[in-house]
């Protein structure tokens, strides 16, 4: 893929049932929100940064991003945050974006040059991140865990998924594949880099994790 770089949106529209309920990404990590470390690592990868979130977008008002909420009915998912995104991009001119969780906060400083690589010659860049499954070595053809919430997505198709989510389609890897959707692997050493704050036990080690990140 060639020309101008992704956009970048955050996806912050889950539920976060197993730490009570409201915005992880609001949480503190180190003295500062969850969501200012996903910030600080995106932002300088991508063209222009936006936000997927539900509700009252003023609790977010103090990262000055623009707030795109769901653009279908109901919680559909990651991949009504994608089509949000997608939606807003294609309103700035741009071809593609990159999603990242905003519950995240060590996925790989590279994250969208090597997905942007791992997309040439597409016609529509489609790309998940992966890492090896139960810390495996990094070696072609083994086992992966898919990333859904990071991936590089193309403006081009996204009517085709609005389609696919008003049909009652949730799963990402599902619509990935069925456009050919290719993997990006990341090394999973000395630790996860998609590691993801579910719970309070989760938070305190990123607390742990943030010295050596």
């Amino acid at each position: 893929m060639t020309g101008r770089r992704p956009l970048g949106v955050i996806l912050a529209g889950g539920l976060a049932t197993r730490m009570g309920g409201g915005d992880k990404g609001l949480l503190p990590l180190g003295g500062r929100p969850l969501l200012g470390h996903v910030i600080d690592r995106l932002s300088p990868q991508v063209g222009r940064l936006a936000l997927n979130a539900n509700g009252d977008p003023a609790r977010f008002d103090g990262f000055g991003l623009p707030v795109l909420p769901d653009t279908v009915e109901g919680f559909a998912g990651p991949l009504a945050g994608v089509l949000a995104g997608l939606d807003w991009a294609a309103g700035q001119g741009a071809d593609s974006i990159v999603t990242a969780a905003a519950d995240t906060p060590f996925f790989p400083r590279d994250l969208v040059a090597r997905l942007v690589e791992a997309s040439e010659g597409q016609a529509h860049p489609l790309v998940l991140a992966t890492t090896p499954r139960d810390g495996a070595a990094l070696k072609s053809g083994g086992k992966v865990n898919r990333h859904p919430t990071f991936g590089l997505w193309p403006v081009a198709l996204r009517d085709d998924l609005r389609a696919a989510l008003n049909e009652g389609l949730r799963k990402v890897v599902l619509w990935t594949d069925r456009h050919g959707g290719r993997e990006a692997l990341f090394q999973a050493e000395p630790f996860d880099p998609f590691f993801n704050v579910n719970t309070p036990e989760d938070l305190a080690r990123a607390e742990t994790l943030l010295e050596r990140a």
